[in-house]
């Protein structure tokens, strides 16, 4: 593995996952990887961490509009539970385009924060767990780490359970 933490990048989407970070008062954690860790798992192995710790990005469908859920790598999101603890319409899963278009970043590296207009989010309850979490910073070689806490005030997202 090669990784190098913030590492200067050309990447202008990573660049604006280090800018959203600190601009929500938060240090710079991005860390850029050699490797693709376009995956929970891959992503898991290569940061040497549990795969439960990763805070996957995952940009739904519901209604028209973009929904964020930032779920453990450890789970697969049960969408029924959450639209109907939520009473939201159909959530479906969004095409590569539809993420791009609304988060502004690819399907595997999406982040949780960096988007061109806020999106609402749903939060993992089980990521609270775990003392340090993994996102996506915007590309296939960037991950970022960020607690609990820090992932809910950021991107104001209502805790939930996801599966």
């Amino acid at each position: 593995m090669t990784t190098d933490v913030n590492a200067e990048t050309v990447d202008p989407v990573v660049e604006n996952v280090r800018a959203a970070l600190l601009a929500a008062g938060l240090p710079d954690t991005v860390v850029v990887v050699g490797d693709k860790v376009a995956t929970a798992a891959t992503a898991a192995a290569v940061l040497g961490c549990d795969v439960a710790a990763i805070a996957n990005s995952l940009i739904f469908e519901c209604g028209g509009e973009p929904l964020l859920i930032l779920a453990s790598g450890a789970a697969k999101v049960d969408v029924k539970r959450v639209a109907r603890e939520h009473g939201l319409p159909k959530i479906t899963r969004a095409t590569a385009d539809f993420v791009l278009e609304h988060a502004g970043q690819p399907v595997g590296g999406v982040a949780p924060l960096g988007h061109p207009r806020p999106i609402r989010t749903f939060l993992d309850t089980e990521l609270a767990r775990h003392p340090v979490l993994w996102a996506g910073a915007g590309s296939h070689q960037a991950m970022l780490s960020i607690s609990y806490a820090d992932l809910a005030r950021v991107t104001g997202a209502v805790p939930t359970a996801v599966r």
